[in-house]
């Protein structure tokens, strides 16, 4: 009995399932099974245990497998990409390779002649295989393989290139794939940013995954196509590939399943060659409800009021990468309707909003936050959001706006919330105009959740502790020991910690009188029960979602 009707048989799929596969092929030969995984109809799993049972070969998880690192150095790295194969270990002159297509017997008898030993296979899913692959071998490392192979490929050297060849280089379909490669594996991993690197010796490509980057493997060979990879991005992004002493900045957009992308790329020259960094926009990342960011109880529920004032300041502070922005698009996104008009003016528009309008800030023809934000006021808002308040013009058109009956949202640079005020008596703001437009602030930052495949109870060391974290007795602590969904981290995604100031008469009273960001926080603690950032944090510990190093990660003891 073929695959299909075994699995029809053993109702993991209908015989309308079935049929739509068999429809699908493009050609008499192609795979029914394969087509049916890819439908979504069969998970792999599925197929390669009745494969198994067909053909008596079993099936192994390659999670559960131990890899014979050296066998892997004495396996010709052409075999292992070309067809996928992946050797696991060696036992009495049998070699058991991993593969996901059993059919390809011509695979196995080069390996046989190759190897001079038996050859075992065991079945294991694709994705799998692919993975191990690009953690022992690196990312591309068969693209590289064939360009190095390929002798119509010209390895761009580190001397000064004519443009045409530059061009004719990045336009190699090995090049192409080959970045492409490195910005799906970015994807997958959910990296924020990829960065490109170049050293005398080595080019490096780091992820930042969940805020800290990760090194990946790529095989060292990769260097020789430094320049080609650079002027492919170069090209991505509508730059000038010949320019190589100055900064670049550009961006392009890629689709990848059913999902845009933008990409932002920054170029500047170095040492040894052009460093690249790509901040990757995935609009599904961003678009969060505020239930999602991590805010709980009474901070939610304040912040929730907040944003539904008729008009005022809201601010939100922290540094760069702290997730202001996607802070302020939830909230946008909350109270956003067809009863009201919402204006931003941003440096750049990271993500579009449906029901929004969004400005982008343009220096070079003048339209500055300050210039955008005068202009909306006769454009008939009910809520403005200012990408950042970044001097006392800024500040002051936001003040105005908010006291002419405008809700205005915003950011600052500052390391916590009461410290939002001073700042902006710095730039030169009245005490009265500060006290009486701002309604709220929030600080944030981002603490990395623990991995909820791996997660685990643990005892911290004594001297790990840090003095302001209580602790009761046997209160169980939380941390992830690694495993393949986190990338042996511990952690899998992220969260907000935050400290809200929402303003009151006694504080508004404070500002007017000049009183410090320390006299601020301390009357907002005493008598209004205000949380600092590490407090929440701490919280969050406590419930198994961080850990004490990710909250002294991100923020100091006061």
């Amino acid at each position: 009995m073929g695959i299909g009707k075994t699995l029809v048989a053993r109702k993991k799929i209908t015989q309308e399932q079935l049929d739509s596969a068999l429809a699908a092929r493009r050609n008499p030969g192609e795979r029914v099974e394969k087509l049916l995984v890819q439908m979504g109809f069969v998970t792999e799993r599925d197929v390669l245990e009745i494969i198994g049972e067909q053909l008596h070969i079993p099936v192994v998880d390659l999670n559960e497998v131990e890899i014979d690192k050296e066998l892997l150095k004495q396996i010709p790295e052409t075999i292992v990409h070309r067809y996928n194969l992946l050797p696991i270990d060696r036992t009495d002159g049998t070699i058991r390779v991993a593969t996901s297509n059993a059919f390809n017997l011509y695979a196995f008898d080069e390996l046989r002649m190759i190897t001079g030993s038996k050859i075992e296979p065991v079945l294991a899913a694709e994705a799998d295989i692919v993975r191990v692959i690009k953690q022992y071998f690196g990312v591309g490392g068969g693209t590289i393989r064939r360009m190095i192979g390929d002798d119509e490929v010209e390895v761009v050297s580190d001397h000064a290139e004519e443009n045409g060849d530059l061009i004719e280089a990045a336009q190699e379909a090995t090049v192409v794939k080959l970045v492409n490669e490195i910005l799906i594996e970015a994807i997958r991993d959910r990296a924020s940013d990829v960065h490109i690197e170049p050293y005398e010796h080595n080019l490096r490509i780091r992820y930042r995954i969940d805020g800290v980057l990760h090194t990946t493997n790529v095989p060292p060979e990769i260097r020789r196509f430094q320049n080609a990879i650079i002027s492919r991005i170069k090209i991505l992004s509508n730059l000038n590939i010949a320019e190589r002493r100055l900064p670049q900045d550009g961006g392009f957009k890629i689709k990848t399943g059913n999902r845009e992308i933008d990409l932002r790329v920054s170029i500047i020259p170095t040492a040894f060659g052009e460093a690249v960094v790509m901040r990757i926009l995935d609009k599904a990342s961003v678009l969060l409800s505020l239930n999602d960011l991590g805010m709980v109880d009474q901070v939610f529920e304040d912040f929730e009021r907040l944003i539904r004032q008729p008009h005022g300041i809201v601010l939100v502070t922290g540094p760069t990468g702290s997730g202001k922005t996607t802070t302020l698009y939830a909230a946008l996104n909350s109270i956003k309707s067809d009863k009201i008009k919402v204006l931003t003016v941003e440096d750049p528009i990271e993500y579009y909003l449906d029901g929004i309008q969004q400005v982008g800030v343009q220096r070079k023809i003048g339209l500055t936050f300050a210039f955008g934000l005068r202009s909306f006021l006769r454009h008939d808002p009910d809520v403005i959001l200012v990408g950042e308040i970044r001097d006392l013009e800024t500040a002051e058109v936001a003040v105005n706006a908010s006291l002419t009956g405008h809700l205005v949202f915003s950011t600052l640079h500052t390391n916590d919330a009461p410290t939002a005020n001073t700042r902006l008596l710095d730039m030169g703001v009245e005490p009265f105009l500060v006290s009486s437009s701002i309604e709220g602030v929030l600080a944030q930052r981002l603490v990395r959740r623990v991995c909820e495949f791996c997660k685990e109870p643990y005892e911290p060391d004594a001297a790990s502790i840090p003095p302001d974290f209580d602790r009761e007795p046997g209160e169980p602590l939380y941390h992830g020991a690694g495993c393949r969904e986190c990338r042996h981290t511990g952690y899998k995604g992220r969260m907000g910690i935050f400290e809200l100031l929402v303003m009151n008469d006694e504080i508004r009273n404070l500002i007017v009188n000049r009183g410090t960001a320390t006299d601020v926080m301390t009357l907002a603690r005493k008598k209004y029960g205000m949380r600092l950032l590490r407090e929440d944090g701490w919280d969050k510990v406590r419930a198994g979602l961080t850990t004490i190093d990710e909250v002294m990660r991100v923020s100091k003891i006061v």
